[in-house]
């Protein structure tokens, strides 16, 4: 679905991402893990469009994404979860949720989108006419995934879900993300520093370390391999 073929990054003359291969496969939960300013949220802003690639390509559907703006790749059905949530802070709930449905044939279900989002999220329907900047950091969390999801997504893109957040709030997100992705086959790809949740999350992962893929396979072969033990997870 989803597919990364020798990409390098530049920040400036600074070279970020070197020869960067992954896939994502469609209806997965796929996971880019390593720690922070390993270059995760890099790959993230080049297969949005926010960071031009200096060399590879990337390919969603077979369409090549290098050049395009980042609406047009919301157009095309993939939508990023951005780390700290970056939401409009003076604005409703609602209103928040309304600015996600941006891609034309998402403004057509909107309201049925909007049913559906307060349905996975209910604290949002309570919460609709509140100001976004005064919910809770979970509270935040919810309404920037239900903005993604009302883009009507084929793919959803969340980086660093459990930042700042508590055990309880990041392990409820976990089961929401897991039921969505059975119930409605939404492919998920998660950048996570949080190594060990991000694989008990996903099906296959993807290990990067200063810029560079340095391992892949099944999510629970990485988990209980002892090379990551050792890097991650502090055995």
């Amino acid at each position: 679905m989803l597919e990364l073929r020798q990409l390098d990054a530049y920040y400036g003359d600074i070279q970020a991402l070197w020869g960067v291969s992954m896939a994502v496969d469609e209806g997965k939960i796929m996971t880019l893990v390593g720690s922070n300013g390993a270059g995760k949220s890099t790959v993230m802003k080049a297969i949005t469009g926010q960071l031009k690639p200096g060399r590879g390509e990337i390919l969603f559907n077979s369409q090549r994404l290098n050049h395009l703006p980042p609406h047009r790749i919301v157009d095309l059905g993939i939508c990023l979860v951005p780390e700290g949530r970056r939401l409009f802070p003076g604005m409703s709930v609602l209103e928040n949720l309304e600015v996600g449905a941006s891609p034309r044939s998402a403004r057509k279900i909107r309201r049925e989108t909007v049913a559906w989002v307060y349905d996975i999220f209910p604290i949002l329907k309570d919460r609709a006419g509140q100001a976004a900047g005064t919910l809770s950091g979970g509270e935040q969390q919810m309404l920037a995934i239900g903005r993604a999801l009302m883009s009507d997504p084929k793919m959803l893109l969340i980086d660093e879900m459990s930042l700042g957040l508590s055990p309880v709030v990041v392990q409820e997100l976990s089961r929401i993300l897991k039921e969505i992705n059975r119930e409605k086959g939404l492919t998920i790809l998660l950048v996570e520093q949080d190594v060990q949740l991000a694989l008990s999350l996903s099906d296959f992962g993807y290990v990067i370390e200063n810029g560079r893929i340095v391992g892949q396979g099944r999510a629970d072969e990485l988990l209980n391999s002892d090379e990551v033990k050792r890097a991650y997870l502090g055995c």
